[in-house]
């Protein structure tokens, strides 16, 4: 009887510890799978910065630690996508509703831009905070900058491309970082879309689309980074 005993022992040994290391992986991989919901990557420190606002201020990336902030590269001429990152950043403004939260617009058109075309600019979009920085100052600086984030602003000398830009939005956080979430790959998305979509997953850009899925994003973002 004693040897029967040690051998069910050993079977229900050989059963429990095939349990345990499947529970372990499982564990493993939700702790997992929640570290890439809960925590932002880190891309870079942002680039500094020094440009003139729309109350002819200067303001630059040090003005700005403490605050979470997003940066967008626009025009106030614009008819196309800027009206639609314009509305989807007032959006954020108002979900938000915290003043250590501001936005950062720096416009790609400063020769027409001038501190006071920014301020009926920002009167007409129904910026609210003041810590809405519309920005204009020198182009060649602006294309440099815009380089120096990874977001595209077309050539200034290539009269075709100059105005053209890139709808992308870069999430900084109170020590001016530069984060961003992981897609469902674990791979960082690296920047935000400030435009409309025709569908839910945003793989169509539609300027009278419905559905704004980065937008959502951004928000729970924003509130992460201001606990």
């Amino acid at each position: 009887m004693p040897k029967n005993n040690k051998t069910k022992t050993g079977a229900k040994r050989k059963v429990i510890v095939p349990i345990a290391i499947f529970a372990l992986l499982f564990l493993g991989i939700g702790v997992g799978m929640g570290y890439f919901k809960k925590n932002l990557y880190t891309v870079m420190k942002v680039p500094d910065f020094e440009l003139t606002d729309q109350n002819n201020k200067k303001i630059t990336n040090k003005d700005m630690l403490g605050k979470v902030y997003l940066v967008e590269f626009f025009f106030s001429r614009c008819p196309t996508i800027c009206p639609v990152m314009n509305r989807n950043m007032r959006f954020i403004e108002d979900e938000v509703n915290n003043p250590e939260f501001g936005i950062i617009s720096i416009s790609i058109d400063p020769e027409n831009d001038t501190p006071a075309a920014l301020k009926d600019h920002a009167k007409s979009v129904g910026a609210k905070s003041p810590d809405w920085h519309f920005l204009t100052g020198d182009r060649d600086y602006i294309g440099k900058l815009a380089d120096q984030f990874n977001i595209y602003v077309g050539d200034k000398e290539d009269d075709s491309e100059s105005l053209n830009h890139s709808g992308m939005i870069a999430l900084v956080d109170k020590e001016g970082n530069i984060r961003c979430r992981y897609n469902k790959d674990k791979m960082p998305i690296l920047y935000y879309s400030g435009l409309n979509y025709e569908d839910p997953e945003g793989k169509t850009p539609k300027l009278t689309g419905k559905y704004h899925p980065d937008r959502e994003i951004l928000i729970e973002d924003i509130k992460k980074l201001l606990k």
